[in-house]
């Protein structure tokens, strides 16, 4: 009786401000957790923060940051821009094998100090995606508790499309160019010293994927994965996949564009410290 009831109060707040906020507070009366999220995403543009709950101290680490490149290789963001079908979705479920043991989980997720990570993914029109993230800092939500949240999607789905479903179209902070930026960065490292399959083993594992995933994907052994790893290393005269870490964040750097040349809202990433989430 509680979530229909707020159910009823989140399909009358579509269109208004008040949407996101009882969007969160409906969620909450499922399970308890410490913060809300919501971001939009379009290609690998900036993302727009729409919505969140965190304390002042909180904001830079979970959103001004994750905003300046982390982003690039959350899960999240990478499940909507691929296949992964709308839902919920724990972050373990759609992470890559070893995402916990990389560089991207020890250098800047770990800051947040969050016991879990869960999110609805919605897909709205063209090439937007908006993912309601739930986070709790103690414990992981149970399985009892992701059953009831999984009753509550369709109406977490329809209301988000209805709420933000011209978003793509309208919202003027959108910057253009990112895509380009990110193949640009993956490409400068190691240009004109890399071959083309040294740099797609550099793109997965940043990405996260272990040398048996990698080489899934690209068709060779794990055992290839690992030798390409090897001359990579010694290409680019560096010895652990943290100084790998480190290349492609000053490439990001490299290729943002200047402040003479564009606004603040399409600036690009400066060098990534920390992670996650405010609302616009």
């Amino acid at each position: 009786m509680e979530w229909l009831e707020a159910a009823g109060r989140i399909i009358d707040r579509i269109g208004t401000p008040e949407f996101p906020r009882a969007l969160a507070d409906g969620l909450h009366d499922i399970a308890d957790y410490d913060f809300t999220v919501i971001f939009g995403y379009v290609g690998s543009a900036r993302p727009i923060d729409l919505y969140d709950d965190f304390p002042p101290d909180r904001r830079r680490l979970h959103v001004e940051e994750y905003q300046e490149g982390p982003y690039l290789l959350d899960p999240f963001f990478l499940a909507s821009r691929g296949r992964a079908d709308p839902g919920l979705w724990r972050l373990r479920e759609i992470a890559p094998d070893r995402f916990y043991q990389g560089e991207y989980y020890r250098n800047y997720y770990a800051q947040t100090g969050l016991a879990e990570e869960i999110g609805f993914l919605v897909r709205l029109a063209g090439d937007m995606a908006l993912v309601i993230s739930l986070m709790r800092k103690e414990r992981r939500f149970s399985n009892a508790e992701m059953r009831a949240l999984k009753r509550a999607w369709p109406v977490v789905d329809a209301a988000c499309r209805q709420h933000w479903r011209d978003l793509a179209l309208t919202d003027s902070r959108m910057p253009s160019g990112m895509d380009a930026r990110v193949e640009t960065a993956f490409r400068s490292i190691g240009e004109g010293v890399l071959t083309s399959r040294e740099r797609e083993v550099v793109e997965l594992t940043l990405r996260g994927h272990s040398a048996d995933a990698i080489g899934k994907l690209l068709g060779i052994s794990a055992g290839t994965v690992r030798i390409h790893r090897r001359n990579i290393y010694s290409k680019l005269r560096i010895s652990s996949q943290g100084e790998l870490f480190s290349l492609f964040i000053n490439a990001m750097v490299e290729t943002a564009p200047s402040s003479s040349s564009s606004s603040s809202a399409a600036a690009g990433p400066p060098p990534m410290h920390g992670p996650r989430g405010r609302s616009a």
